[in-house]
């Protein structure tokens, strides 16, 4: 039964997760159907990985090109 797609706590366990999923998928261990399940799931993560990436710069990139006495703004990421 494939797992429902679930939000990892934080970047860095779906990281941990992903490389887990690369692991099982390149012992070649791995029945067809699973195989594609974990391969799906793999995707969402790394999705959901680089969204998180790009919001990360995002906020670097604006509080590098704000002015050193302008004031911040609470940073709302583009909503998918």
């Amino acid at each position: 039964m494939p797992k429902k797609a679930e939000q990892p706590a934080s970047f860095e366990t779906a990281l941990k997760e992903l490389e887990s999923i690369v692991t099982r998928l390149e012992s070649g261990e791995l029945p067809l159907e699973e195989a594609l399940n974990e391969f799906e799931h793999g995707v969402q993560l790394a999705r959901q990985g680089q969204l998180t990436l790009q919001q990360a710069e995002q906020r670097v990139q604006i509080l590098l090109n704000d002015g050193e006495n302008a004031p911040l703004a609470p940073f709302t990421p583009d909503s998918e």
